[in-house]
C-alpha cells in the first residue's frame, strides 16, 4: 500500500564504492519505463515489484554512517518517484553528503516536462551530478567513470540550472 511518506524501492547498498566517488549509500528505486537492452538492473523495471520503505527510515540509516561521502539515486529510474526522492534528499545533511542521480531521461526532457505534479525540478535542484540518458548496449564502455554507455552524460546540475545550459561534470 502506497503511503505519502514512503518510496518504492528495489533495495539499497549501504556502502558502495562503484556508484560514485567515495563510500556512498546507493538507493535502487523500483520502476523504470526505459527497458534498455543490457540493463544492469532489469529486476527494478516492474513498477509493481519492490517494497514500500519509509523515507525517514532511509534518512536515519544514511545518517548513522559518518564515513559516507554521498548518496547515489539509481534504479529503476528515480524520476518515476521524483517528488518523493526530492523529499528524501532534502532531509540529508547536504554539508556532508553529495547526491548523484541516474536517469534514463535526458536532462533536456526533464527540464522541458517539469511541473508541480511530477517533481522533476525539485529532484534536479537537490542533485549535484546527474547521469542522464538511456543505457545503449552498442555504446557500452568500461572506460567511463560511473557511466555505462558513451551517450550518457555527467551533468553538473547546479551550474546547468544557473547558466541555463548543460555544464558537464568531470569525475
Amino acid at each position: 500500500m502506497e503511503h505519502e511518506d514512503c518510496i518504492k524501492l528495489a533495495g539499497v547498498v549501504k556502502e558502495s564504492t562503484v556508484d560514485g566517488p567515495g563510500f556512498r549509500y546507493t538507493i535502487f528505486t523500483q520502476g523504470c519505463p526505459h527497458n534498455c537492452p543490457g540493463c544492469h538492473n532489469p529486476e527494478t523495471h516492474d513498477i509493481n515489484g519492490g517494497e514500500w520503505v519509509k523515507i525517514d527510515d532511509i534518512v536515519c540509516d544514511i545518517n548513522k554512517n559518518p564515513l559516507l561521502k554521498g548518496v547515489t539515486l539509481s534504479g529503476g529510474d528515480p524520476f518515476i518517484q521524483a517528488k518523493k526522492m526530492a523529499m528524501l534528499v532534502e532531509k540529508l545533511d547536504r554539508n556532508r553528503l553529495d547526491v548523484i542521480c541516474y536517469t534514463g531521461f535526458d536532462y533536456e526532457y526533464l527540464i522541458k516536462n517539469a511541473n508541480e505534479n511530477n517533481g522533476f525540478l525539485e529532484l534536479l535542484k537537490n542533485t549535484d551530478v546527474l547521469i542522464d540518458g538511456k543505457f545503449i548496449l552498442d555504446l557500452k564502455s568500461d572506460k567511463l567513470p560511473y557511466r555505462g554507455s558513451l551517450n550518457q552524460r555527467s551533468i553538473d546540475v547546479k551550474k546547468s540550472l544557473e547558466q541555463n545550459k548543460i555544464v558537464l561534470y568531470n569525475f
